[in-house]
């Protein structure tokens, strides 16, 4: 395999060109407008936006239509008129995903015993002080479009090129991945390993954490990506463990390196007891089976004398610092 169609296919929404349409039954989706190319593809020009909304409209209900958009008459790329309306209606933020500025900021994490800096987190930001999204509707919208292996792939690099002049030599990097990017490990992973190369960074100080906002349906091949990372000497983390599908059976299934307890059970766990049990539990099951612990999202004191004490390891959250663009900004608490 020496491509790959699940990466997304990209291409730009230019203010003129020419709108091509390729079907099995061309002639039915077409107008006087256009002139055809051969049996499955006709195009016609266009010099708005506009134009290509129009396109849409009068194309709305057809399901084997293709969509694509030139400027010239030189067929370049096309997509399925329903994955093409969900661009087009957010184009700023597809524009964005494809072409934006994006740079990593970092959250420090804590050894919660030394209270010294262990590693920090690659949280994905804008450049563009002008432009401002939410990472979660980027995602959200890149999922939809097609284009969330391109987005992934982008924000890994940003992740990795951070730490230059920033996070020094042996200080761990914990960067999100989506694990429905990856279709074949050994193939999809060989682009964030030559990124590990082209920036010099030690695999060893390389945390990549599983980001589960949906449901692990293969665990077999979740597990498989995690042991394709291993074998090139870095490290896996699974977050949000506690939220959604991602539980505590879920550790002994795929023996990640570390485990990111949800921030729901740590937000006054030193005044529940039932996020008191479930901590202490997560924390000795992590432990057996030889998983670092990490508790994510401290944001008072008393929190993390609650964690520390139940014997956690790391800790990640406000308490300690906000996520900013140099690590010289990066606050660390003593508890008392």
């Amino acid at each position: 395999m020496n491509s790959c169609i699940h990466c997304g296919i990209s291409f730009d929404f230019y203010q003129e060109g020419f709108i091509f349409i390729e079907s099995k039954q061309i002639q039915q989706h077409i107008t006087s407008a256009y002139q055809l190319m051969n049996d499955y593809v006709a195009f016609a020009p266009y010099s708005s936006l506009d134009m290509v909304e129009d396109e849409l409209i009068r194309l709305n209900h057809s399901t084997d239509v293709k969509m694509g958009l030139s400027r010239t008459k030189r067929l370049e790329k096309v997509i399925d008129i329903q994955t093409f309306k969900l661009r087009f209606y957010e184009k700023d933020t597809v524009n964005f995903i494809q072409h934006g500025q994006m740079v990593s900021h970092l959250q420090p994490i804590i050894n919660l015993h030394s209270n010294e800096v262990y590693g920090y987190e690659s949280l994905l930001r804008t450049k563009d002080s002008d432009v401002t999204f939410s990472p979660m509707k980027l995602f959200d919208i890149a999922a939809k479009t097609g284009l969330h292996s391109l987005l992934d792939q982008r924000a890994r690099e940003e992740a990795i090129k951070v730490r230059q002049g920033n996070v020094p030599v042996g200080t761990k990097s914990f960067i999100n991945f989506l694990p429905s990017t990856i279709y074949n490990p050994d193939f999809c992973l060989q682009h964030t390993f030559k990124l590990v190369e082209k920036y010099q960074v030690n695999p060893e100080d390389l945390v990549f954490e599983v980001v589960e906002t949906e449901k692990i349906i293969d665990v077999g091949h979740l597990k498989k990506v995690l042991d394709r990372y291993k074998k090139e000497g870095m490290k896996v983390a699974l977050d949000d463990v506690g939220s959604g599908f991602s539980t505590l059976d879920m550790l002994e299934l795929l023996r990640p390196d570390y485990v990111k307890i949800d921030r729901s059970y740590i937000s006054n766990c030193d005044q529940d007891q039932s996020k008191l049990a479930f901590l202490n539990e997560a924390n000795e099951r992590a432990h057996a089976l030889g998983i670092i612990t990490l508790a994510e999202g401290i944001e008072r004191i008393e929190e993390a004398q609650v964690c520390e004490s139940l014997g956690y390891d790391l800790g990640q959250g406000y308490l300690f610092g906000k996520p900013s663009k140099t690590t010289k900004s990066s606050v660390t608490v003593t508890s008392p």
